[in-house]
């Protein structure tokens, strides 16, 4: 073995390779005084304390927890500038809709990206993707959708392409070309959905520049039957859908998930109760983003209930410059506990196997189990429940990453 990882004082974990509902997703493995053994990246041993392994190196967990490591299945990871000018509006009551239609918003973010070059943005991602480790995550989801035109949606993909292969975080990139309608087409709605599926899809799943597609299908936004029909198209170049889905209004973008074949729905926030038993009998995964919810002052979604309902749920930061500033995996798992009322385990899963799920990697990572990426996370706690209770302080002590220390509390 190249790594052996011991005394571990709490080895908690989700097992399996694909995505836990209902009951199951609080059916967690806990190994006391455990070992886990590394060999060229891959896990070749997790269980109890065994006098007889031996590696290359030994790191002595000091009697601490580890689990997998986060997985942040929704985010906007590649853009250019900020928001900040937007919070006063907020707080005055302006609403996130009203602030994209005056030209804000997404829009705003728009302009940056389509300004920022290729080298800059893939520098800040560099900056954030580094962040992301300090707070324990290992693989990200990474969304396009502040270009709106060819060439600025290319560019966001190549730069999470390239952020891929030069730093630790994998990286699983999502075509969000339908992110909003751009202001040169502010009067020919239809005109934008045909240049976006004629022109712009067949380029991406020609050079191979994503695996999924998603779209903002929401009021002001795309409604579900214009979402349907660029979902519907993604399919056909390979792309396997995504929804950003009923976030601010019940406009059946939970239903259509189902019934477009969808990995995942995302936000979820006014998902009716149809469309919640439509994801559950179709295995839609909910990606729910709670971190969203505290910032825009809005309702959370009810992951209680849908767990209950046999809907798999994960957990995401949804970062990005406007509605969700925050790269803080272990404040969205606060949150889950708190306000979706998630127990610590189904909280877990929630963070790492279906979150791994929800891109298609549940195979790859998500769980610490023989055979699986050596992605792994030890905490300054002695148990689960800890990092759990406490909020507004980063508990992750080391970082181990496809078997290879990145972040080291010693």
């Amino acid at each position: 073995m190249d790594l052996l990882l011991k005394n571990i004082g709490i080895l908690a974990t989700p097992t399996g390779a694909v995505a836990k509902s209902g009951a199951e997703q609080r059916e967690i493995s806990l190994t006391y005084d455990a070992m886990v053994g590394i060999k060229d990246g891959k896990i070749v041993y997790a269980g109890s304390a065994d006098d007889s392994l031996n590696a290359s190196a030994v790191f002595d967990c000091g009697g601490k927890l580890v689990t997998p490591g986060l997985v942040d299945a929704h985010t906007h990871l590649v853009f250019g500038g900020w928001r900040q000018k937007e919070l006063g509006l907020k707080l005055e009551g302006v609403s996130y809709l009203d602030i994209l239609r005056a030209g804000g918003g997404i829009l705003s973010t728009v302009e940056h990206t389509r300004m920022t070059t290729e080298a800059e943005l893939v520098e800040k991602g560099k900056a954030l993707l580094q962040e992301m480790l300090l707070f324990g995550v290992t693989t990200c989801e990474a969304k396009s959708g502040y270009g709106l035109n060819t060439e600025t949606e290319l560019k966001q993909l190549r730069v999470a392409n390239t952020l891929d292969e030069t730093q630790p975080v994998d990286i699983i990139s999502t075509f969000m070309g339908a992110h909003a309608f751009p202001k040169e087409y502010n009067d020919n709605r239809a005109g934008y959905i045909d240049y976006l599926i004629n022109e712009m899809l067949p380029i991406v799943a020609k050079e191979e520049l994503a695996e999924f597609c998603d779209i903002f299908c929401e009021t002001a936004v795309f409604t579900p039957d214009e979402s349907r029909r660029i979902l519907l198209e993604a399919k056909k170049f390979g792309l396997r859908p995504k929804i950003h889905a009923d976030e601010i209004d019940p406009i059946g973008g939970a239903e259509m998930a189902a019934e477009v074949g969808a990995i995942s729905a995302e936000h979820l926030i006014q998902a009716s109760n149809d469309g919640i038993m439509a994801m559950a009998d179709k295995n839609v995964i909910a990606v729910l983003l709670p971190a969203t919810s505290f910032y825009l002052d809005k309702p959370f979604a009810r992951a209680r209930e849908m767990i209950n309902a046999g809907v798999p749920v994960a957990v995401a930061t949804d970062f990005n410059p406007g509605s969700s500033p925050s790269l803080n995996m272990q404040f969205v798992l606060n949150l889950a506990c708190l306000k979706y009322k998630l127990t610590p385990a189904e909280a877990l899963t929630a963070a790492t196997l279906n979150g791994a799920a929800a891109i298609e990697r549940a195979d790859v990572c998500g769980s610490v189990e023989v055979g699986k990426q050596a992605d792994l996370v030890v905490w300054k706690a002695n148990d689960l429940e800890y990092i759990f209770y406490r909020y507004g302080s980063n508990l992750v002590d080391s970082v181990i990453k496809s078997g290879e220390m990145v972040i080291s509390g010693k």
